[in-house]
Formats: C-alpha cells, sequence, structure tokens
C-alpha cells in the first residue's frame, strides 16, 4: 500500500488529532487508503504484563485503532458492532509492531476487517476480526 490516497489522510488525520487513547499509546499512521490502514506502536515497559510481554489488551487497542481508520477514512462516521482477537506470538518490549488493517466487505451499514499485527521479523503476533456499523455523519465537514 502506497500513500495516494489524500481524503483517506485526511480522515485519519482528522479522527487521530482526536484519539487521545492512540496518542497516550503512542499509535502513529504509517499509510492510510481508502478501507485499509497501516499503524504501529512500539511497546513500551509500562504496556508489559506478568509475563513481561506486551498486554493483550494493548494489541488489542492497536488493532481496534487499524480497524477504526480503515472503517472510516472513506468519512463516514463508522464503529465497531462487534470483534474477536487470537493472540499467536509474545510482542516483547521495544519492537516496532506493525498493524494492517482490510475491508473484506461493506454494504449498506455494515462491514467486516481484518486487521493483522505483525512484529518487526514478520512473524504474526495476532488477528483480529472487526464488524461495523456506519452512523449518520461524517468524519470531515461534507461541502
Amino acid at each position: 500500500m502506497t500513500e495516494k490516497d489524500p481524503f483517506a489522510r485526511a480522515c485519519s488525520d482528522a479522527m487521530h488529532a482526536n484519539d487521545r487513547t492512540a496518542h497516550m499509546m503512542g499509535i502513529n499512521i504509517v499509510d492510510t487508503v481508502a478501507g485499509h490502514a497501516v499503524l504501529t506502536m512500539k511497546v513500551r515497559t509500562d504496556m508489559l504484563n506478568g509475563h513481561d510481554v506486551c498486554h493483550g489488551g494493548m494489541l488489542f487497542t492497536l488493532a481496534d485503532t487499524a480497524f477504526a481508520h480503515a472503517c472510516n477514512n472513506t468519512n463516514k462516521v463508522t464503529l465497531a458492532s462487534g470483534c474477536t482477537i487470537d493472540f499467536l506470538a509474545p510482542a516483547y518490549e521495544g519492537e516496532l509492531l506493525t498493524a494492517t488493517a482490510v475491508e473484506r466487505s461493506r454494504s449498506g451499514r455494515t462491514g467486516v476487517y481484518d486487521v493483522e499485527i505483525h512484529n518487526p521479523d514478520g512473524k504474526l503476533v495476532a488477528t483480529f476480526r472487526g464488524r461495523s456499523y456506519q452512523l449518520k455523519g461524517s468524519v470531515l465537514p461534507e461541502s
């Protein structure tokens, strides 16, 4: 995916500017095009669980944030209606994780999105499937 969709980027940037959780966790937008998004997060000490690996809630939040960008970067206010996550491998302190969200289906007001989180070596850390529901309204003001 390459940065070639300035409208999707504007939608993602607007959402990200107001996402206090993403800022607190150090989540950054790498790329965003309609129905797709790539975000990163570096695993910090305060994100580790009692086994010194990244807490599952942190992985979930990274995946959920990528999902949100893929759902909303077409300027339609969209929320999660449900999701699941599978943790496949541990993530460790200092690793820069990459979450890639891909739209699988969008019809009417509902959609299905898959997110994969990889570590710097390309190992799959978690898979996430989100279901979305589109509300009225837009992310950016409509002209």
